[in-house]
């Protein structure tokens, strides 16, 4: 591990040069895979979110790996419209398969995973994953071939919606934390949800056509998040509207207000006359970096995430507080595997990848100086002198900070460049609005 005094611009940037290197050796005929050493299929999620560094790297190298892995989700996707959780090579030895007898399948086809076929935001994510595509390159000609599909994905979220009340209504554990009891109205969902109406806006125009349905909906979606997921002055009820438009919101908001009266974050998930009341690290950073959060929510979210030590060891634990056996939300299957024990994975264990988005949400919200003290250590994380050197695990402990998870994790190495590039320019590359 590197001692805090040699984290200085010329370690970041031999870190940057690294996890290039590794991200687009993950690259393969299929587009990127999750890992090196495991998950080595084409995650839905994983590649989208890694777009951001692959359209990032040096000399446009990435762009070809990014665009196989949005072909090979087009190729999967159903007919009602839902992206495949992941695709991959039947026969290929992963030990993140163990549960499924080492691989995917015994045929010698492509094969398509179900173990969380029903994860929202795999259309969430290829959604803003080919706004990603086109604000880099410019390809009008690969968006108008994808916008078929694109819509197709839209529509299939749209019936996630079950209540039409404009938020998705998401299953237990069908997201990117898919051992985790988040449920409802999610925050990290709908989050995404805002992000993937205002960029199918966006791409709309590109095309000539009408953008005010994908608009009007994203306005929709952030002042609903902000109504029913955030405590506090910054987004007052207007409980005439409230009651006229969702009267089944009013019970469980008025609680809300009565028993925490003010947060300083957005809660993880509201559902039927029930909430969790914690600290969702991952939901809240994209809701700064996406716009749904305003400036003084943000620098709420950030002088909470310092006060609590949750950048501590290293950037950045994902959950406050921890969940603990006999808690209301706790779940037998946590135990599955070992994986989510307190301060263990999805239970507030730390994620690079998640480090990353906390580094670019401090330069999104003005903190520059934070942000590259936060990436310095950032790569004191991903360097393990004990394991060679530049690794870029999966996840680490939440509390002593040491890696459990598997090494050469594709978007522990993508959002690493994101930091770093963030820092490096002052402002978060490819957010912005990009239109024709």
């Amino acid at each position: 591990m590197l001692p805090a005094s040699e984290v200085d611009a010329v370690v970041i940037n031999e870190g940057r040069q690294h996890a290039e290197r590794m991200l687009l050796n993950n690259g393969g005929d299929l587009g990127l895979l999750g890992s090196s050493k495991a998950y080595q299929q084409v995650w839905a999620r994983d590649s989208m979110v890694c777009g951001l560094g692959l359209l990032l790297c040096a000399n446009g190298e990435g762009r070809g790996v990014h665009r196989r892995s949005l072909e090979t989700l087009r190729r999967f996707q159903s007919p009602l419209g839902k992206l495949p959780h992941n695709v991959g090579i039947a026969n290929v030895v992963d030990p993140a398969l163990i549960a499924h007898g080492g691989t995917l399948g015994s045929s010698s086809d492509v094969i398509v995973d179900t173990a969380h076929a029903g994860c929202v935001d795999n259309n969430l994510w290829y959604i803003i994953g080919h706004y990603f595509n086109y604000a880099v390159t410019g390809d009008k000609d690969f968006l108008t071939s994808s916008w078929e599909s694109l819509e197709r994905a839209l529509l299939w979220l749209r019936y996630q919606d079950s209540n039409e009340c404009g938020l998705l209504e998401v299953h237990e554990a069908m997201d990117w934390a898919d051992l985790f009891a988040n449920r409802y109205n999610v925050l990290y969902d709908n989050v995404l949800y805002y992000a993937a109406w205002k960029y199918m806006g966006l791409l709309a125009s590109v095309l000539g056509k009408d953008a005010n349905f994908y608009s009007i909906n994203a306005v929709d979606v952030q002042r609903k998040i902000n109504t029913v997921l955030w405590v506090g002055s910054e987004s007052a009820k207007d409980w005439a509207r409230i009651s006229e438009e969702r009267k089944e919101w009013v019970y469980t908001l008025k609680r809300i207000d009565t028993e925490l009266v003010e947060r300083p974050f957005y809660l993880p998930y509201v559902a039927f006359r029930d909430y969790a009341d914690r600290f969702d690290t991952l939901g809240n950073l994209l809701a700064i970096l996406f716009g749904v959060a305003t400036q003084q929510q943000a620098n709420k979210i950030l002088d909470y995430i310092q006060g609590c030590g949750l950048n501590e060891p290293f950037p950045v634990q994902s959950l406050y507080p921890v969940l603990q056996s006999g808690d209301r939300d706790w779940r037998d299957y946590y135990r599955v595997r070992n994986l989510n024990q307190p301060h263990h994975y999805h239970n507030g264990g730390s994620w690079p990848f998640i480090g990353g988005f906390y580094v670019a949400a401090l330069v999104q919200a003005g903190r520059q100086q934070e942000a590259a003290f936060q990436l310095g250590k950032l790569a004191r994380m991903n360097y393990n002198e004990a394991r060679g050197g530049w690794e870029f695990n999966e996840w680490h402990h939440g509390l002593s900070g040491r890696p459990m998870g598997y090494a050469g994790q594709s978007w522990s190495t993508a959002m690493y460049i994101v930091a770093q590039d963030a820092v490096e320019r002052g402002c978060v590359a490819i957010l912005g609005e990009k239109e024709g």
